[in-house]
């Protein structure tokens, strides 16, 4: 099977031609797609995954990025997505599923991830994303102009928690069962893995770009399943780069541009 992989598409930042266009590529080249997050915000997410679901008819595989909950809460936007993905014939939310299997070959895994401050210098970095004031969850301040940092960093780390907990179980699952193993997960997962501006990130931008909890999950799981070959999409950073941190284990970050969704690559799924 084709699957053409898609990350921070933004679709609520982009014209009707161009996501028109970014629908038709897909449907012209691959039988199927899976997104890594940043599909529209909080409000619109669902719309949004309805259009492509009627433009392409064909599963859309699908985890939620930092922007798709703007303007809400996770836990109200999570559910919404996974109530739409259950009534739908081609939808599949990954956060809310175990192993899909793509084929004899392959299985897919996914789940959004976080950000959860574990690498660089979370305390003294200057940067604020719009997560900590779009997001309910994770407006954590002490006045209006300075963030409760130990009580944000306690939220980011139970989010990068759960993203671990779920990769440490569907991956073992899937490297148990299959040759090949396909993760889907917004934020990278590694240091290594975390491009900016072509570049790594510094330890400014690491604490908000990166999921330490997601990646050390997976580095156990697969140093447990050497017969396994694992491929790791993620996006979030809007720049692209490889990290190959195990011989079984290889890592793409995927590059965006705002108002212009695109594939990122459209892989030969044996």
């Amino acid at each position: 099977m084709r699957l053409a992989w898609a990350t921070d598409i933004h679709l609520n930042f982009a014209r009707a031609d161009v996501r028109h266009r970014f629908l038709d590529s897909v449907a012209q080249e691959a039988d199927a797609v899976v997104i890594t997050g940043d599909i529209a915000e909080s409000c619109d997410v669902v719309t949004y995954l309805r259009q492509m679901e009627r433009a392409l008819r064909r599963p859309i595989y699908f985890v939620l990025g930092n922007h798709d909950f703007y303007r809400g809460s996770i836990a109200a936007t999570r559910e919404a997505v996974a109530r739409a993905a259950a009534d739908s014939e081609y939808l599949v939310y990954l956060t809310a599923e175990d192993v899909v299997e793509l084929t004899p070959q392959t299985a897919l895994v996914g789940h959004d991830g976080w950000a959860d401050a574990q690498y660089g210098d979370f305390e003294n970095s200057e940067v604020i994303l719009n997560d900590y004031v779009l997001i309910s969850d994770l407006r954590w301040w002490r006045d209006r102009l300075t963030l409760d940092k130990p009580r944000l960093a306690t939220a980011l780390l139970m989010l990068g928690n759960e993203a671990g907990r779920h990769f440490r179980r569907t991956l073992s699952q899937a490297a148990g069962a299959y040759p090949h193993v396909i993760a889907a997960t917004h934020v990278p997962p590694l240091r290594e893995a975390t491009w900016h501006l072509g570049r790594l990130s510094d330890d400014d931008w690491l604490p908000h770009f990166s999921c330490r909890a997601a990646g050390e999950a997976m580095l156990e799981v697969l140093s447990a399943h050497p017969q396994c070959r694992a491929t790791v999409l993620c996006g979030h950073t809007h720049s692209s780069g490889e990290c190959v941190p195990l011989e079984n284990l290889r890592i793409w970050t995927g590059e965006a541009e705002y108002g212009e969704p695109r594939i990122e690559r459209v892989m030969e799924v044996a």
